[in-house]
């Protein structure tokens, strides 16, 4: 697929549930496009030199959104338009919310709860499952997410299909969105 310049112009967001796929598939969307990837997670343990596990244990779930609302404004203010993976809670900030709806062109990927659930039962580095069961987590955070998480720009159901597809399906949207005249 050829990809139009005007894909290039604005930092692409990717939010949803843990487990989505929103790392590997955005290092895949990046790729595409030829854009820098950035994971927001991993910057936020950078700035905190800890792990986001360690910075839920010391400071609890409000500080680890407020650092990373200050980290998504400066990779947003700081970066060349990218490719930006953020972390499952992001958009249930408001403030991040509202500054990645205007400064970047957000996209929901989603897929089954039990799709998720099994893809993170694979990892124990998510501090929001520890001792807990994947199904249940997920569940409520869907209940409680969904209604942000469908305020973003586009919404692709990625399903459990290989990666390369919901890359096809982003870039098709994306250049619909993009390339649509303005209202």
């Amino acid at each position: 697929m050829t990809v139009p310049a005007s894909l290039r112009r604005k930092t692409i967001a990717l939010v949803g549930l843990m487990g989505v796929g929103k790392s590997s598939i955005g290092r895949r969307l990046a790729h595409a496009l030829d854009m820098t990837f950035i994971d927001a997670d991993s910057e936020i343990e950078k700035a905190a030199d800890c792990s986001i596990s360690e910075i839920f244990e010391r400071l609890g779930e409000p500080a680890f959104r407020e650092g990373e609302r200050r980290v998504i404004s400066r990779l947003i203010d700081d970066a060349a338009p990218h490719v930006l993976a953020t972390g499952g809670g992001a958009f249930m900030n408001e403030e991040t919310r509202a500054l990645l709806k205007a400064r970047t062109v957000t996209v929901w990927l989603k897929a089954d709860i039990e799709v998720l659930a099994r893809r993170v039962a694979r990892k124990d580095t998510r501090p929001l499952l520890t001792g807990r069961d994947p199904m249940e987590v997920l569940t409520a955070q869907a209940a409680e997410r969904y209604p942000s998480y469908a305020e973003a720009d586009l919404h692709i159901e990625t399903g459990d299909t290989a990666h390369h597809v919901a890359v096809e399906a982003i870039l098709s949207a994306l250049t619909a969105h993009l390339e649509a005249p303005a209202p």
